[in-house]
C-alpha cells in the first residue's frame, strides 16, 4: 500500500509547476553566492571552500527551508481541497503511509536539490572564479550531511502544510525557522533547533568544520528530532476526523 501511495504522490509532480522553482531557486542562489564570493577575493582566500561558504551562506538559510516548505504544502494542498481530506482519512489506507509516502517523495526532491546545488557550485568554481581541478571530497560530506540535517526540516514541514490549510503561511514559517537556525547555530546552539540542524550539516559559511568531533552527537539529534516528529505526525494524524 505505501508503494501505491508513492506511486500516487509522484503522479502530482508531473508536469507540475514546482519543478520550475526546482531550477531557479538554486541558480539564484549560486548567483548569489559566486557574486559575494567574487566580490570579496581580497579576504576570500580558501578558493573552493571559500566559495562553498558562500554558496551555503544563502542557500541553507533561505532558499533551502523555502524550498522545502513549498514542496510539502505542494503535496498536502490537494487534501485541502474542498472535501478531499474526508476522503483521505476515510480511504482504506493507514494514515501513516500517506504521510511516509508524502515525506519520502520530498525526500527524493531535496536528494535531487542538493545534487543539482552541487553541480551548480562545480560549474560556478570552473567557469566564474576559474579554479582547477575538482572541489575538496570534504565539501561532497558537507553535502551528505545536510541532506541529513534537512529530514529534520522535511518532517516538520510536512506536519505544518498537514495542519494549515493555507499554502503560503508553512513555506513563510519555513523561511522563519531557516533565520532562527542561522542565529541558533551561530550562537553554538545549532544541534538543538531542528531548521539548523541542515545548516550545521553543510557548514553553513564556516571555515571550520562545524562537527568536528560530534559526528556522533549530530547523528543521533537528527535521528531523535525525526522520531519524535514522526510520532507527533502519528498522534495528530490519529485525531484528525472527517471535516464538514
Amino acid at each position: 500500500m505505501l508503494k501505491r501511495c508513492i506511486l500516487a504522490e509522484n503522479r502530482k509532480l508531473h508536469a507540475s509547476p514546482i519543478w520550475i522553482l526546482f531550477f531557479i531557486l538554486p541558480v539564484i542562489s549560486a548567483a548569489y553566492g559566486t557574486f559575494n564570493y567574487l566580490q570579496n577575493l581580497s579576504i576570500l582566500h580558501e578558493r573552493w571552500y571559500s566559495l562553498w561558504t558562500q554558496h551555503t551562506l544563502f542557500y541553507s538559510l533561505f532558499f533551502f527551508p523555502t524550498m522545502v516548505g513549498i514542496y510539502a504544502a505542494y503535496l498536502w494542498r490537494l487534501e485541502h481541497l474542498g472535501h478531499n481530506w474526508n476522503l483521505l482519512v476515510s480511504a482504506p489506507v493507514h494514515r501513516m503511509d500517506i504521510f511516509l509516502a508524502k515525506f519520502l517523495v520530498i525526500v527524493k526532491m531535496v536528494l535531487l536539490t542538493q545534487v543539482f546545488t552541487f553541480v551548480l557550485y562545480i560549474f560556478c568554481g570552473k567557469v566564474f572564479a576559474h579554479f582547477s581541478g575538482l572541489p575538496p571530497i570534504d565539501t561532497l560530506i558537507f553535502l551528505l550531511r545536510g541532506i541529513i540535517g534537512g529530514l529534520a526540516v522535511i518532517a516538520a514541514q510536512m506536519i505544518l502544510s498537514m495542519l494549515i490549510r493555507s499554502f503560503a503561511v508553512p513555506v513563510f514559517i519555513a523561511l522563519f525557522g531557516g533565520v532562527c537556525g542561522t542565529i541558533m547555530a551561530s550562537r553554538g546552539h545549532g544541534l538543538w533547533w531542528p531548521y539548523s540542524l541542515m545548516q550545521v550539516g553543510m557548514n553553513s559559511n564556516q571555515k571550520a568544520d562545524m562537527l568536528a568531533g560530534q559526528y556522533a552527537i549530530f547523528l543521533v539529534i537528527c535521528i531523535a528530532w525525526l522520531a519524535a516528529l514522526f510520532v507527533a505526525a502519528s498522534i495528530l494524524l490519529k485525531k484528525r476526523e472527517i471535516q464538514s
